[in-house]
């Protein structure tokens, strides 16, 4: 989906390796520790919860006992599964993670490069303003152009609730939501019989999107029940609080963002920036999750996918590095080390070498005469 504001050919100026660095040190600095695991899981964990991993194939191996192991392609499942039940305070924890999965389409393996929080514990308002908060702050660090389109299942779920459909339906309903299929959806409501003016409620759901402050209007209009009404409550209730520091002037309402309410609730978001046409930045609460796996506590949490940055990556030096050293066979060992070091001391980067690398691009070339390093015009 197009989102306004993006310019899909503005090449980014972070690569994967800053963002990732950037990224850890803003949520060190909110108390977030680092999570480390294994690059492996017991594959039940993943098989029972194939529809919130969003992926059909999973890489298995067997260990030498015959367990039947899974390469990870998810880290908030390994999470929530070793969190204690009802902890005393919250889990406050982030991750840079390498998850593996079989692309779309195609029987190739991809390994992914994730970076992420989660807050587990009593989910409140600062929590989850904490959180989103700090989505939209990486967000600004990869790149000051960037939206964060936001939702909130409650208000869908509380505009289901008054038609009477099966889950089954619902299913349905959702991704012709997520797809904004307003021609298909309207059709669908009404072989499911749906009343008239559910419908018209549910089809205008599904062309709203823009500014958070401009399109909040819109969406009260359609608020029929408490469960809504309380839903947009909360949404407005963060976007005051982003405004206030100054984090909402790229905030979107979008209901067409539908995660899985087998394990989702609440509020959820994704970013996007400049210069990438896809999802950089998904996230959401997930307080089901929790409790399909026995957790009786409260989670909301994102992953930024950092190894998208690299294919949009490019650097504002046109140069691999400053300088390039070279010298022969002849030269004194010494007298190089000394001439690398006097550009070293510049400031610079040096590339020293006997054989050319023609691939390299450096500002200057330098070659050693006389044991001294003499500036020349490129490779020789």
């Amino acid at each position: 989906k197009p989102r306004k504001g993006i310019n899909m050919i503005t090449p980014l100026k972070m690569s994967s390796e800053t963002a990732v660095a950037e990224l850890t040190r803003l949520y060190e600095s909110y108390g977030y520790t680092k999570y480390k695991m294994s690059k492996f899981e017991v594959y039940d964990l993943y098989a029972e919860n194939k529809s919130f991993l969003k992926c059909e194939n999973i890489i298995t191996f067997s260990d030498l006992s015959g367990r039947l192991l899974a390469l990870k392609p998810d880290v908030t499942l390994s999470i929530v599964k070793s969190v204690k039940d009802e902890a005393a305070v919250p889990y406050k924890l982030y991750y840079n993670e390498n998850i593996y999965r079989v692309n779309r389409g195609s029987k190739d393996y991809s390994e992914i490069t994730q970076v992420g929080l989660e807050y587990i514990g009593d989910v409140d308002l600062y929590s989850t303003f904490e959180v989103i908060s700090l989505a939209v702050k990486g967000l600004n660090m990869i790149s000051g152009r960037n939206i964060l389109d936001i939702s909130h299942l409650g208000f869908i779920n509380g505009l289901l609730d008054e038609t009477g459909i099966s889950a089954a339906q619902r299913e349905r309903v959702y991704t012709l939501l997520s797809e904004r299929n307003t021609h298909e959806l309207k059709s669908y409501c009404i072989e499911c019989g749906v009343d008239a003016f559910l419908i018209s409620i549910i089809t205008a759901l599904s062309e709203i999107y823009g500014e958070f402050k401009k399109t909040l209007a819109a969406v009260r209009a359609l608020s029929i029940n408490n469960t809504m009404h309380n839903a947009l409550d909360e949404l407005e209730d963060l976007y005051g609080l982003l405004k206030k520091l100054k984090l909402n002037k790229s905030i979107n309402l979008d209901f067409s963002i539908v995660n899985d309410v087998t394990y989702y609730n609440g509020i959820i978001f994704q970013g996007f920036i400049e210069g990438i046409p896809g999802v950089i930045l998904s996230g959401g609460r997930y307080d089901n999750l929790l409790k399909k796996l026995g957790k009786n506590t409260g989670a909301i949490g994102f992953a930024v996918y950092t190894d998208t940055l690299n294919s949009y990556f490019v650097p504002e030096s046109p140069y691999d590095i400053d300088c390039v050293l070279i010298y022969n066979e002849n030269d004194d060992v010494y007298a190089v080390s000394e001439a690398a070091h006097r550009l070293l001391a510049q400031g610079k980067g040096v590339l020293v070498q006997k054989k050319v690398q023609k691939d390299i691009k450096a500002a200057r070339y330098y070659k050693m005469a006389d044991g001294k390093a003499v500036e020349i015009n490129g490779l020789p």
